[in-house]
């Protein structure tokens, strides 16, 4: 029902692609992630909660909405949004063709996260699945604990009048450690401009957050010397920085699990927060949908795919996307400039 083409995964019975790569005629959208919302298309179809991210993201698409749960007859097919638990607006896209179900699960988290809705198991014969990190190295622990650890270190580099800063994705996960900080943010809160607009717009969507406040071209120096500063990797080395004058650098990121890469990029702390599954919440989902063919995504794709086919009997395959998941993120530019 559903195949990868050179635009992306297309839909053949409802004459759509879900999260393409290339302009088409009608992209379906998992969620506002660059490498899953592409410009050019004519229309766009979103869950409806992540209607202002995306306009924010494609300001002169034409955008069409759909509630969680309710079903639009599409071709042959009918579709319908579920939550993914990935970031604001993000979905499962289920379409159903002639009594056969397929789950494109874009990309999603189990654990809780107060800037979306929690992850919905929807069952189906087929599920399309991520594997950003689907390896058994990959599990993580209670945000709560990881925000006590952010909290102790940003409370030591004040005692030194050292402003902390976390680098962080603009979309999801700058907007995540606001909310986690909302009722435990004791010091001043400051953002690069890229994480400004879109912060807005999940203040707009009434996702509660800690204040933060836009770092404007007088602030440096002294006045940030306390504050905690999130800002995108891409803002790293670069002539912003030098009003953060001897800042503790952090990066926010499931892949801070592995330590040599926090220590190959030379950041002062890692922050295992991801808005990603873990190893076990990869296995538990896929088992929970009842699916007997599993295909997946980006990531570990070939090393989850081969273990479902040897460990749980399952129909297996990888298909080649441009999604590119949390690793990225280690090497996007997207969000540089003010």
């Amino acid at each position: 029902m559903i195949q990868a083409t050179a635009a992306g995964l297309f839909c053949q019975p409802g004459n759509f692609h879900i999260d393409p790569w290339q302009p088409v005629e009608r992209a379906v959208l998992t969620h506002a992630h660059s490498d899953h919302a592409s410009p050019g298309s004519r229309q766009y179809l979103c869950a409806a909660p992540g209607e202002r991210v995306l306009r924010r993201r494609l300001p002169d698409a034409h955008v069409e909405t759909l509630p969680f749960g309710q079903a639009v007859t599409i071709g042959d097919t009918r579709v319908s949004f579920h939550p993914a638990g990935h970031i604001l607006g993000s979905a499962q896209v289920r379409v159903e063709h002639r009594g056969e179900v397929w789950v494109v699960s874009g990309d999603y988290k189990r654990q809780p996260d107060p800037t979306c809705a929690p992850f919905e198991t929807v069952r189906c014969q087929t599920f399309i699945t991520e594997a950003t990190f689907a390896l058994p190295i990959y599990t993580w622990d209670p945000a709560a604990a990881v925000v006590d650890d952010i909290l102790d270190w940003w409370r030591g580099n004040r005692e030194q009048e050292r402003p902390s800063v976390i680098f962080c994705y603009v979309l999801g996960k700058a907007q995540r450690i606001l909310a986690e900080l909302r009722d435990r943010a004791d010091g001043p809160i400051h953002l690069h401009g890229a994480m400004s607009a879109l912060t807005d717009a999940y203040r707009e969507s009434r996702v509660e957050m800690a204040p933060a406040e836009r770092i404007t071209e007088d602030m440096r120096g002294k006045a940030l010397a306390r504050s905690l500063v999130l800002a995108p990797l891409s803002a790293r080395g670069t002539p912003w920085m030098r009003r953060l004058p001897n800042a503790s650098t952090a990066f926010a990121s499931g892949l801070m699990r592995v330590r040599g890469v926090r220590r190959q990029r030379a950041f002062d702390r890692g922050f295992v927060l991801s808005d990603h599954a873990d190893w076990p919440a990869l296995l538990s989902t896929i088992s929970d949908t009842g699916a007997s063919r599993v295909l997946v995504t980006h990531g570990w794709s070939e090393a989850l795919a081969r273990y479902l086919r040897e460990t749980r009997g399952l129909e297996t395959g990888a298909l080649r996307t441009a999604f590119e998941g949390e690793a990225g993120e280690l090497t996007s530019t997207e969000g540089s400039a003010e």
